[in-house]
Formats: C-alpha cells, sequence, structure tokens
C-alpha cells in the first residue's frame, strides 16, 4: 500500500479508474509479447505493464531501479548489473531500509533515499542503460518525481511493472520474466528453491485458516493523525491472501483511489479484528510510536499481542515474500478468536 503522503488527490483519482483487475492480470501474463527478447543481432527489448516496450542495442549492464524493484531483481539473480536505486534505501543510522531486502547496499549508489529525492546528476553518472520501477498507477513511474520526469526519462529507457489490483503470485511472475530479459537463471537452485518455499508456505496459510477458522485480519497502517483501513482488492499481498482463504477485513469506504480507507484515532476501532498485520515500513509508525494513542491501546488485537509486522510494498519475489506467507500463517495458526 503506497504511504497516504504519497498520493495526491489528482493521482489518487487517476489510479482509481484506470487500473482495472481484469487489465492488470492481463499485463501479469505469460504474453511472450511481455517477455524480454534478446534478437539474434544481439539487440534485447522489453515489454512491460504500461505497453511500453523499452530497446537497447544489447542486454543492459547498468541497472538503475527503485529499491524495491531492484531488490525483488536482486533475489532472483540479477546482481552485477544493479548500480544504482532510488527510494527508501537507508535508515537514519546507516542500515538498511526494510524494502531494500537483500541488496548490499554499501556497493549501490544512492539517487535518493526519500519521497521526491531523485539527483538527476548522480542518476547520470551512473550512465544507466535501463530504469525500472513500479506501476501504482497508470503510465506512472513510482519515486521519479513528476516535476522532474520529462528530464530523467531522456537519459535511458524505463520499465514498469504493475504492483497493484493483480494478485501477488502473478506481480512476481513478472519480475521473473524481467529478472530473466536482464540476464538472470530462473533454473538456478536459489530461484527453484525460493518458489518452493513460497507454494509451501501459501499452503500453509490454507492449512492454518481450515485449522483455526473465523479468524479475521485488518491491515493497516498507522500515522501521527489518522489511522488507515487497507484495501485488499487493490494490494497485490492481502488480495492473494484472500485468494487462499484469509478473511481479510474490506474497509466500506475506501479514499480515492482505493488504496486505504483513512480513519481518525477516535474511530480506529471501526473494523474489530483478532490479527492487525501493521505496516512496518520506515515511513509510518509502529507499536512502540503508538502508546499515546488510547484507542489503540483499546484495538482487541493489541491487547492480545496479535500484531504481525506487514511491509504493505512487497519484495516482489519468491525469496522476498515467502518469509510473509510463513510469518501470517503462523499468526493464523496461533491466534485467538477476539472480536
Amino acid at each position: 500500500m503506497p504511504h497516504p503522503r504519497q498520493f495526491t488527490r489528482r493521482n489518487l483519482l487517476g489510479a482509481a479508474g484506470a487500473l482495472g483487475l481484469t487489465a492488470l492480470l492481463g499485463a501479469c501474463g505469460q504474453d511472450d509479447a511481455s517477455t524480454g527478447d534478446t534478437g539474434s543481432d544481439g539487440a534485447w527489448s522489453f515489454t512491460d505493464d504500461r505497453g511500453q516496450t523499452a530497446s537497447a542495442a544489447s542486454r543492459p549492464k547498468r541497472v538503475v531501479a527503485f529499491v524495491g524493484t531492484a531488490a525483488a531483481l536482486y533475489d532472483f539473480g540479477v546482481t552485477e548489473a544493479l548500480v544504482g536505486v532510488f527510494g527508501p534505501t537507508k535508515r537514519a543510522d546507516g542500515s538498511p531500509d526494510v524494502q531494500a531486502g537483500n541488496l548490499p547496499v554499501a556497493g549501490l549508489t544512492v539517487i535518493g533515499n526519500t519521497w521526491g529525492e531523485f539527483n538527476i546528476e548522480t542518476y547520470a553518472s551512473v550512465k544507466p542503460e535501463v530504469l525500472v520501477t513500479h506501476e501504482y498507477e497508470k503510465n506512472s513511474l513510482w519515486y521519479v518525481p513528476d516535476e522532474s520526469k520529462d528530464k530523467i526519462t531522456p537519459l535511458a529507457p524505463t520499465v514498469a511493472l504493475v504492483a497493484s489490483r493483480a494478485p501477488l503470485d502473478k506481480v512476481i511472475g513478472r519480475h521473473a520474466e524481467l529478472a530473466a530479459a536482464l540476464g538472470a537463471d530462473l533454473t538456478a537452485s536459489t530461484v527453484t528453491d525460493a518458489k518452493a518455499r513460497f507454494e509451501a508456505a501459501a499452503a500453509s496459510i490454507r492449512a492454518a485458516v481450515a485449522a483455526n477458522p473465523g479468524i479475521r485480519v485488518l491491515a493497516c497502517s498507522a500515522s501521527a493523525d489518522l489511522f488507515y483501513a487497507s484495501n485488499p482488492g487493490v494490494n497485490s499481498d492481502i488480495l492473494y491472501y484472500k485468494s487462499l482463504g484469509v478473511d481479510v477485513i474490506v474497509p466500506g469506504k475506501p479514499d480515492e483511489g482505493g488504496y486505504f480507507e483513512s480513519l481518525s484515532w477516535e474511530n480506529a476501532d471501526k473494523y474489530p479484528a483478532d490479527v492487525l498485520l501493521l505496516d512496518n515500513r520506515s515511513s509510518t509508525l509502529q507499536p512502540k510510536d503508538l502508546t499515546t494513542k488510547p484507542t489503540w491501546g483499546q484495538l482487541p488485537a493489541v491487547k492480545a499481542n496479535q500484531i504481525v509486522g506487514w511491509n504493505s510494498e512487497p519484495r516482489f519475489s519468491y525469496a522476498g515474500s515467502a518469509a510473509a506467507l510463513e510469518t501470517l500463517a503462523t499468526a493464523l495458526r496461533s491466534a485467538r478468536k477476539l472480536a
């Protein structure tokens, strides 16, 4: 779930109508036109989820990516080609941000570490051959500032992969296709083992739901002023959890764009839940930050300590998502019915 502060009224409206589930599932399919291709002359191309084709004289060897996209590609085996990242990469203390996954951030050029920050001079200096990011809105480039996009995009071809309104496994599949197009070996044991782990974790969620039925889950995010109830119809991971049988609460009045319903803290108890999936990104408040919020402390799941950390911008790889599925399965098996 993109952070509420990172959407204006204008682009929320764009996200609301432009990305239908049917269209996104089509974009996440296995059509040959959507995969990368290296021609007999060595030329390279990849058609992304905007329907736009990035092309180069040869397979790109200098890739700059949004940090979450980079982390997923790294899990699939795109390692040496990654030269730069933008988006939340390092915390204030210098440690890797949760969105960085297993990226060796010390060896990467960070072009921008926060929303709206993108140093064009630094970007140009790494000599990018392709820029890769997510698409949360139709024809958008996640974390590429609108005000400087016209200066950034001419420097290298761009690729955007859908990150919402399609289930997690389909989105992961598209990241795998891009990784393969960039030279990753999807038959490597690290990839096949991670896929097997992911599939086993999905099966364990189904089993947990069957063994402990009726557990209601709310995916949510917290800020100083508002509590956000996330919509499983838009967020790819909770959309997938719902398909596995998890009883995920659907907010009744999502804000424009559909990602969440924003609630005042006085109304944070609007959707009683047995388990909270709490957004754990560095841009959001965590349980230790919420002790002064009376309604937070009164939530049944908080009282029962049935809170699970949730990265609402998932790492779209089997390796990056398997642990999240396993954690949810464990929580569902042990949860008590509260609400």
